[in-house]
């Protein structure tokens, strides 16, 4: 059975982040009253969360973690795996395997987006292996914890390297670890793949988590997407994970919140 996520971020999240509740404990519960099962905990760095209080808030709404999610490391530092600064790629390796520790108890899955950085113009070889050697390092730290590394997709507009899933399987392929895998955005696919069903039908058995927004990056069903050719394709494709909810808070937070589930369940319960 597919399930359903909301990411959610702490109250002092950045301006800049995808999600449209900020606060844990007040809106853990809110989001399980809406009937989502997960919550995907959108964080700059580990210690935003404290354990014991999170366990209590998770128990108290019947919901649990779906995965860590990490584009606000980004957003926060300008920190990136192909940074040609060993200083600054070592301070990112720090705050990924905090978040990996993390992720062991919580979700077992860790993103990674626009934090893997893009390929520096005129180094671009060395660039892509210091993706190569960073993302090895953390599936080896991330193995021994039953961890995984997920890569998400981004669209040109965002980032100059890995857009479609074909690129991203191009990469997994190159990296070999048996836990980094495809967490795609439908966003992204909008705007970069041939089709969103084909594609996720083709690489399914290398999707360990999705992401959901519309074509304008509101509520699903507030756009153009076709999230009933979508959610057809990953049944017949057997998918049995994740898909979170991933949006601007608009018209407001409790508005959009409502509206993505409102739409969704009843095309996963189809």
């Amino acid at each position: 059975m597919i399930k359903l996520s909301l990411a959610i971020a702490d109250t002092n999240a950045l301006p800049s982040a995808f999600v449209v509740f900020r606060g844990f404990e007040k809106y853990l519960p809110v989001a399980a009253s809406m009937g989502y099962e997960g919550v995907e905990l959108a964080l700059k760095n580990a210690s935003e969360i404290n354990p014991a209080k999170l366990d209590r808030w998770l128990g108290d709404a019947g919901i649990s973690v779906s995965c860590i999610s990490t584009g606000q490391v980004f957003a926060d530092t300008g920190y990136m795996f192909t940074d040609a600064d060993p200083i600054r790629r070592k301070a990112l390796v720090t705050i990924f395997k905090e978040m990996i520790d993390l992720a062991a108890v919580y979700g077992q899955l860790v993103n990674i987006g626009r934090v893997r950085g893009s390929l520096i113009p005129n180094n671009g070889g060395d660039s892509h292996k210091r993706l190569v050697d960073m993302a090895q390092e953390l599936c080896a730290y991330a193995l021994d914890k039953n961890a995984q590394l997920i890569l998400e997709p981004v669209n040109r507009y965002e980032i100059n390297f890995i857009n479609s899933l074909e690129q991203g399987m191009e990469l997994l392929k190159q990296i070999n670890e048996p836990n980094f895998k495809l967490m795609p955005d439908v966003f992204h696919m909008n705007i970069e793949d041939k089709t969103i069903g084909g594609e996720l039908k083709k690489y399914i058995d290398n999707v360990a988590y999705i992401h959901l927004s519309d074509s304008n990056r509101l509520a699903p069903g507030q756009g153009h997407t076709d999230f009933e050719s979508i959610f057809k394709s990953l049944k017949e494709a057997n998918y049995k994970g994740w898909c979170s909810v991933e949006i601007l808070p608009l018209p407001e937070p409790i508005v959009a919140a409502q509206q993505a589930v409102d739409f969704l369940i009843p095309i996963i319960n189809n």
